[in-house]
């Protein structure tokens, strides 16, 4: 990485949520300096966020752009375990890996690993995850530490480096070309089931 970009990911706060428009820290660190994107892209950075990168940028500081989100407390991602059906698709999303659990079981989010990006709410099938604030009245940088980013780049990079190892012992599609459909359509067949059953379930609770 450009010396300039690596200097300006470490002031990142390394939430990786993608609301700056890139896939992840890095990727915004290196746009930056490439002059492809502004200092003011980072909501969970907020406004100290800005004054970081505009020091290291030589850039004047300016307001955070709305169109990427606004500065807010931080929060955590808190699983309902009455309605999760275990369908593993937050596990994919989560890039910290701070959510656990196995195929159809109930899964749990741990706190200390959880950077509130939100990833995993879209990919939730039965709206079971939601957010909840956990430092009231102070928000960006004052919500968030250096130890917490620090922690979260590394979990970030087990993530990669997880996900990099089960692609690379993935066998190539040209070998087997009718594993990923198969694949695709027993997933979608378990997550539909899964469904029927929550409704059932909601359906029964709501009858008197």
């Amino acid at each position: 990485m450009d010396p300039r970009a690596a200097a300006l990911l470490d002031a990142l706060p390394q939430t990786q949520c993608t609301r700056c428009g890139y896939p992840d820290c890095a990727g915004y660190a290196e746009a930056i300096a490439a002059g492809e994107a502004d200092i003011n892209q980072c909501p969970p950075g907020g406004a100290e966020g800005v004054q970081r990168l505009s020091a290291l940028s030589g850039r004047p500081a300016r307001a955070l752009d709305p169109q990427f989100g606004i500065e807010l407390p931080r929060t955590l991602a808190v699983i309902d375990e009455a309605w999760c059906i275990g369908c593993t698709l937050c596990l994919d999303a989560c890039p910290t890996d701070a959510i656990v659990g196995i195929h159809k079981r109930m899964h749990t989010v741990i706190d200390a690993h959880c950077t509130g990006c939100e990833l995993c709410i879209p990919a939730c099938p039965v709206d079971c995850i939601s957010l909840e604030t956990v430092t009231p009245g102070r928000t960006g940088w004052q919500a968030w530490s250096q130890a917490q980013a620090d922690h979260a780049r590394e979990r970030y990079a087990l993530h990669a480096a997880r996900q990099a190892s089960g692609a690379a012992s993935a066998v190539p599609p040209s070998e087997a070309p009718a594993a990923a459909p198969e694949a695709a359509d027993r997933k979608r067949s378990i997550i539909e089931a899964a469904l029927a059953r929550a409704r059932a379930a909601a359906s029964q609770r709501r009858e008197p």
